[in-house]
């Protein structure tokens, strides 16, 4: 399992080829919408055959096993960041409405301020990450991982959720000894809460999904009704793209909407986009590279968001530093939700990015000696001092 999960395209084509599996299973799909949904299934295919023969891989467990993170520059300046991220949380909290207690359908409004706040705020994913590596407090810990995880609950945002699980779950895999078996019950207890977490608030926020008109199959009709919230929200990507492909619809408006900030509105209810389903508006990643620029476009974007993963993995090298770390697991993470909505090609990841980018530095011009990344008794042979002959 951890062999897979070192490839750098498991995390981008195996989500996608998942998606694509469970949308046939969920439609009686119209005429000609399978071409879209054949598209990503070979496009992501022909990732996979690439990245197995390409040898690039994420660094050895044993190496995310051996870095010592507490004590660093990076630590101390990561720390610092997470203050800043929990401050704007409680600025949140304490200046607007908090949707799951007075408003659930509130949680898209964004009054004046708040929309600059969220910008922050939204960055409550990496508070357990830097709480887990970053301090021997247990206190500070619980407390990094208590907002992390309950302020995206409070402001009902499943994806900050799902960014925080994700980035736990990966850390408990590479961080995990090599004499002990993997925690598959912590990592199921993980999915689980994502699960029900993502059901609870898909209800609060969009109410009974009896007011979706698409082509259910009977598998689908017959299903209890948080599956089906978990079925909707995984196949909803590939069903839109393949049926905007089979329309020949074309729109460059949205992707300039989306990566040009203040051109235009980011919503797709706010386009003609020929949705079947006005309030089921998502269609992966590659969707408004497809209204631009047709299936070319589309692919073209799919092999953009594989290149930009790699960049990520070979930034974990040699040493996995911290702010690289940080910088793949928003990266992977955007991947595996990518059937789902563009996360990947957005202005506020490129901003997290140079975030990191900058974060690095500073801990790099800070004064003072840095303590050896290492455990000491795990340090690399690169380490040791060499034999005079």
């Amino acid at each position: 399992m951890k062999r897979l999960l070192r490839l750098p395209s498991a995390y981008l084509c195996l989500p996608l080829l998942l998606a694509c599996g469970i949308t046939p299973l969920t439609y009686d799909l119209p005429a000609g919408y399978g071409q879209g949904i054949l598209l990503l299934v070979l496009a992501a295919g022909a990732i996979l055959l690439l990245d197995a023969t390409m040898g690039i891989r994420l660094p050895a467990p044993e190496r995310f096993r051996a870095r010592r993170y507490a004590g660093t520059r990076e630590a101390f300046v990561a720390l610092a960041f997470a203050a800043v991220v929990t401050l704007f949380c409680g600025l949140d909290l304490a200046l607007f409405p908090i949707p799951l207690i007075d408003d659930p359908s509130s949680y898209a409004t964004m009054e004046p301020g708040r929309e600059h706040l969220r910008h922050i705020s939204d960055m409550c994913w990496t508070l357990p990450v830097i709480g887990l590596l970053c301090t021997r407090h247990a206190g500070l810990r619980y407390l990094l991982l208590t907002v992390g995880l309950v302020f995206p609950v409070l402001v009902i945002d499943r994806n900050r959720i799902f960014a925080g699980l994700f980035s736990i779950a990966f850390i408990a895999v590479f961080r995990r000894d090599a004499s002990r078996p993997l925690p598959w019950k912590a990592i199921a207890m993980l999915g689980l809460l994502g699960c029900v977490v993502f059901s609870v608030l898909g209800a609060l926020r969009s109410g009974s999904l009896d007011n979706v008109t698409l082509p259910f199959s009977s598998l689908y009709r017959a299903a209890p009704q948080g599956v089906k919230w978990l079925l909707l929200y995984i196949s909803a990507g590939p069903y839109n793209f393949g049926a905007m492909l089979a329309k020949h619809y074309a729109n460059p408006d949205f992707l300039v909407h989306q990566l040009i900030p203040g051109s235009g509105p980011l919503s797709s209810m706010d386009t003609d986009i020929p949705f079947d389903a006005m309030n089921i508006n998502v269609g992966t990643e590659y969707l408004p590279f497809l209204l631009a620029w047709g299936a070319p476009g589309a692919l073209l974007s799919i092999a953009a968001a594989y290149g930009l993963l790699i960049w990520c993995v070979r930034r974990l090298r040699p040493n996995v530093p911290l702010f690289g770390l940080l910088m793949f697991l928003r990266i992977a993470y955007v991947s595996v939700m990518s059937p789902f909505a563009p996360q990947i090609f957005i202005w506020m990841n490129a901003a997290f990015l140079g975030i990191c980018l900058l974060l690095q530095v500073l801990a790099a011009l800070l004064p003072g000696r840095t303590p050896s990344p290492f455990h000491p008794s795990e340090s690399p042979a690169w380490n040791e001092p060499t034999k005079s002959t």
